[in-house]
């Protein structure tokens, strides 16, 4: 690493502390020319992968507009904050961990689906009938048979 102050190519690591429960790292670093303290972090940087749409355009992968998507299937339902936001970090862990440098829109819209479906029943349906474009009822009748499981027998005495 070059130092910052007489940019010599040289410098010694004097000590290196592990920071935010392990996600990055602190050294102190002393040019071996000038002899200036500094201080360095390193951190990992994740590259999330763009989205292809379906039109074959690409877009950067944004975050915003993931979120804004479940709160709007959200609105009104009994879901917090918190748990809008463990779904974001799910989708986009999924998404950098799939190691692919493009994601089609469709993938990014089946991992909103999933999550939805744990989070809340009627934000599932929500999205799914803007998300799959419902021509009919029976689509949408065919969504709300598959969240709703199999039918319970008939309690007959």
């Amino acid at each position: 690493m070059k130092c910052p102050f007489c940019h010599h190519d040289d410098t010694q690591v004097i000590e290196t502390r592990v920071l935010e429960e392990g996600s990055a790292i602190r050294r102190r670093r002393r040019c071996t020319q000038c002899d200036r303290r500094f201080t360095t972090y390193e951190r990992v940087e994740l590259q999330m992968p763009a989205v292809v749409k379906r039109n074959g355009s690409r877009t950067d992968y944004d975050p915003g507009k993931l979120r804004a998507s479940l709160v709007l299937a959200l609105r009104k339902r009994p879901v917090s904050a918190d748990a809008v936001e463990a779904a974001v970090t799910r989708i986009e862990e999924a998404l950098m961990t799939s190691g692919l440098r493009e994601v089609p829109s469709k993938r990014v819209g089946e991992l909103v689906m999933q999550e939805l479906q744990k989070l809340d029943k009627i934000a599932y349906i929500r999205f799914a009938s803007v998300y799959m474009s419902f021509e009919d009822v029976d689509e949408f009748t065919n969504v709300v048979r598959e969240i709703q499981g199999p039918p319970l027998p008939d309690a007959k005495s």
